[in-house]
């Protein structure tokens, strides 16, 4: 197991979300030595979804997640807390979510729950009841570089399950009191952990993809939840030819083919959505293309950022690859990212994240792509 300063025999809490990772991590940490201490964080959910049965029930965000969770704890002899989180986690990831959408942005709300509840509201609640540390079952190496003296986030060693993705905004103080004992684990070994202890779910499979819209159909939840979302206005082509209407401009996004409701004698697909202007922009295949993006809101993990023109591996999307590219950093949590070669349906909204190697070093929220002057 792959830890950082956070001595054994210190007080953890363990973010426990119901399912096997973050169970096993609780169950590691118990075995190392750790005083360890689970909790479930209670998060709003869509309740016009709750009708969806199944896919309701298993979610990450249901009280059978909250139970799956406590039998967990109770399997592996610590205590078990739930924090009812349901209104600082509506104000800061869905408002956000809906919010980025309504503006022609598609979000990431993993991202923003890792840097305002995770790693924030849960890790204030634990400092609060006197824990020294917070873990959760994430696939990600956080270790201490004696000769830098300093934190250094690392991708997991399972890089089907690497998650380091969504923790880039996570900083010196966060990682100092942060555990990811999964880090040096596979997925197939993280079961046969939770096989061999008996653990309750052992044979859990993975939550849904946004965990408070337990049937992941984002656009129905924004029409019902924001009915002005439903605004009708212009699908033009790079041209400027008018080609069709669209329904809104938060039901689409940046690659998207299907669903536009034109035809063509070639696909075509959303290469940019004008919000100002409330329409759609469509092009061809090639028109997805850019060489080069605008980052906001950067977070560099060791504090300071790089030299302009660095050289580092982007990941443009949490399952994209992550390819060559140069830094430049700019004021006001800027940056410019230009690519080694092109790179397809570059979205705003969504985290460019910087790699050197299996080191994170940090990322930010797509503004726009293509070239566009830095700030």
């Amino acid at each position: 197991m792959v830890v950082n300063g956070c001595d054994k025999g210190k007080k953890v809490l363990v973010a426990m979300s119901g399912g096997v990772d973050s169970a096993v991590a609780a169950l590691l940490l118990k075995k190392a030595g750790y005083q360890v201490v689970g909790a479930t964080m209670l998060l709003w959910v869509d309740p016009g979804a709750e009708s969806s049965g199944e896919d309701y029930a298993q979610g990450c965000c249901s009280m059978a997640a909250v139970n799956d969770a406590r039998q967990a704890a109770e399997n592996i002899g610590i205590p078990h807390y739930v924090f009812n989180m349901q209104e600082v986690f509506y104000n800061n990831v869905v408002s956000n979510f809906t919010a980025e959408y309504l503006r022609g942005r598609t979000p990431n709300p993993c991202v923003v729950c890792n840097r305002t509840i995770k790693f924030s509201a849960l890790k204030e609640k634990a400092l609060s009841l006197g824990m020294d540390c917070l873990a959760t079952g994430h696939y990600s190496r956080n270790i201490y570089d004696h000769k830098s003296r300093l934190y250094r986030l690392y991708k997991g060693l399972d890089s089907s399950k690497d998650q380091s993705y969504m923790l880039y905004t996570l900083s010196q103080d966060d990682l100092a009191s942060a555990l990811f004992p999964l880090g040096d684990k596979t997925k197939e070994q993280v079961r046969k952990i939770a096989h061999n202890n008996k653990l309750n779910v052992a044979d859990k499979g993975e939550s849904q993809e946004i965990c408070f819209i337990p049937d992941n159909d984002y656009r129905s939840f924004i029409r019902r939840t924001y009915p002005e979302a439903v605004n009708p206005g212009e699908i033009v082509s790079t041209d400027g030819l008018l080609l069709g209407e669209h329904q809104g401009i938060a039901f689409y996004t940046i690659g998207q083919r299907k669903g536009l409701g034109i035809t063509a004698s070639e696909p075509l697909y959303v290469v940019g959505i004008d919000s100002g202007k409330n329409r759609i922009i469509v092009g061809h295949d090639k028109d997805t293309a850019s060489a080069a993006l605008l980052v906001e809101d950067v977070n560099y993990i060791s504090g300071s950022p790089p030299p302009a023109n660095t050289p580092v591996e982007v990941k443009i999307r949490y399952r994209a690859p992550a390819v060559p590219a140069l830094i430049t950093p700019a004021k006001n949590s800027f940056a410019k990212i230009e690519f080694e070669k092109k790179q397809k349906s570059i979205t705003p909204g969504q985290s460019a994240v910087f790699y050197q190697a299996d080191e994170v070093l940090g990322g930010g929220i797509i503004v726009s792509s293509t070239t566009i002057s830095i700030p």
